[in-house]
């Protein structure tokens, strides 16, 4: 007979407990312990493996090659597409646009000929038949069910058969063997296993989507990540129509390539050219403002970089950042102050991104710099110039990764000067390259020194 027990499990490991604490004792996290009920079933252990082991020579990849899904950005982040058979996990924040992008993938297969099934926990059918008539997305060989329990997803895909399932979301599925609510460690952890198996033994494809944390991490235990094969990312400011489509995991390719998305009525529209959105409102002959030639994987992006220096009565004066490293901030102004000269240390800063984008590598050290010196004495960086090197403690400037492939993006859009680091290797790009050791000897260059 089945028997029920309290255990404390932990939303970061599933690790289980029975008694609450408030720090995990297997993996360290603090207040990740989660209260279920359990039931207590006996496990059938098979005799023998289902399949006897098979020379790696004699099996076949023709059934791992990626199918297109129809958007362009996202078959750029997955390589080519979604492999048959595979499970991926998309996340991201509420509002963000992850319904819109997996129901516009799904009306793109159905319109090149496969059967596609829309599973949703959270909408009615109603509802999720009016954004499928907004983003165009009415087709009959879309279907579409609303359903929670994991054993009756399973008699659907086994009815239907079709070649690619979306789940929307993984935290709205519980099955009825256990007695945990829905969300719960327990219930996503099992529901992903089930799907999972159902993938590889059918070969359907299946998209999950994902809850996340206020941290911004995916809700559910850990092993939700580990037994998926890819997982996805899309992030976004609501207040810009940016979004970035990354990918964390990816079994079938690189984990480096982005893909950019603009929001508009009819849903998510892929950005091929997404520099030019984030220059498209900048504002030349403006102190503190400096454009920078990121990398977001192999993607060069230019991104323009603010900064303003005011005066402050604080006695600690003010440091806000937006889209940059806060701690990399502190740490070239301090070099600014030491190395350079230049007295910010009464004076309130303020440094961001345009455009609602990120950028954190240390590629764009330099140009922050140059625009805290810009805004301080009031002196713009002409139009044409763009900077792009890391900074060190001592003020020297070091080379930044695809330097050459950064450079050919800006002159591409008209940009006639790019200052990098003295280091630099020889690059044939139509950009004038001048070449500065130092921050105080880019500040020359930049038409900002004293």
């Amino acid at each position: 007979m089945a028997r029920t027990r309290t255990v404390f499990r932990c939303m970061s490991c599933g690790a289980g407990t029975p008694k609450w604490s408030g720090r995990c004792a297997s993996c360290g996290d603090w207040n990740t312990l989660s209260e279920e009920l359990e039931v207590d079933e006996p496990t059938v252990v098979p005799l023998a493996a289902s399949t006897p082991p098979t020379p790696i020579t004699q099996l076949s990849a023709v059934g791992g090659s990626p199918v297109a899904t129809g958007i362009a950005e996202l078959d750029r982040v997955l390589g080519g597409g979604l492999v048959p058979g595979s499970v991926s996990l998309l996340g991201g924040e509420p509002g963000v646009g992850k319904s819109t992008l997996v129901l516009q993938v799904l009306a793109a297969r159905a319109r090149a000929g496969a059967r596609v099934l829309y599973v949703t926990g959270e909408e009615s059918v109603d509802q999720v038949r009016l954004r499928a008539e907004r983003v165009g997305a009415l087709h009959d060989d879309l279907l579409l069910a609303a359903e929670t329990a994991m054993g009756n997803v399973g008699v659907h895909i086994e009815a239907t058969q079709p070649e690619l399932v979306v789940v929307d979301s993984v935290q709205t599925l519980h099955d009825q063997r256990f007695t945990s609510a829905p969300g719960s460690v327990t219930q996503v952890r099992e529901c992903a296993h089930r799907l999972v198996q159902i993938a590889k033994s059918t070969g359907t494809t299946v998209l999950l989507v994902g809850h996340v944390t206020k941290d911004g991490q995916l809700a559910g235990p850990r092993v939700l990540e580990h037994v998926v094969d890819t997982v996805l990312s899309l992030e976004g400011d609501r207040q810009h129509d940016l979004r970035i489509l990354r990918a964390a995991k990816h079994r079938f390719g690189s984990t480096d390539e982005i893909g950019m998305f603009t929001v508009h009525g009819r849903g998510l529209v892929d950005l091929p050219d997404p520099s030019s959105l984030l220059l498209g409102d900048r504002t030349p002959g403006l102190p503190g403002s400096l454009v920078v030639p990121a990398l977001e994987g192999h993607r060069p992006l230019l991104v323009e970089v603010q900064a303003l220096v005011a005066s402050s009565s604080l006695p600690q004066p003010r440091r806000s950042v937006q889209g940059l490293d806060s701690g990399r901030l502190s740490l070239l102004l301090a070099v600014l102050q030491q190395r350079v000269g230049v007295e910010i240390g009464k004076h309130d800063v303020y440094a961001m991104t345009v455009g609602g984008v990120k950028v954190v590598e240390p590629g764009a050290d330099l140009a922050v710099c140059l625009a805290t010196v810009s805004s301080a004495i009031g002196k713009d960086v002409p139009a044409g110039v763009i900077a792009c090197a890391e900074v060190g403690l001592g003020g020297e400037l070091r080379q930044v990764s695809r330097l050459e492939r950064r450079l050919a993006e800006a002159a591409r859009l008209g940009f006639t000067t790019a200052i990098v680091p003295h280091s630099a290797p020889a690059m044939s790009v139509p950009i004038e390259v001048l070449r500065a050791p130092t921050v105080k000897a880019a500040m020359h260059l930049a038409g900002l020194a004293a």
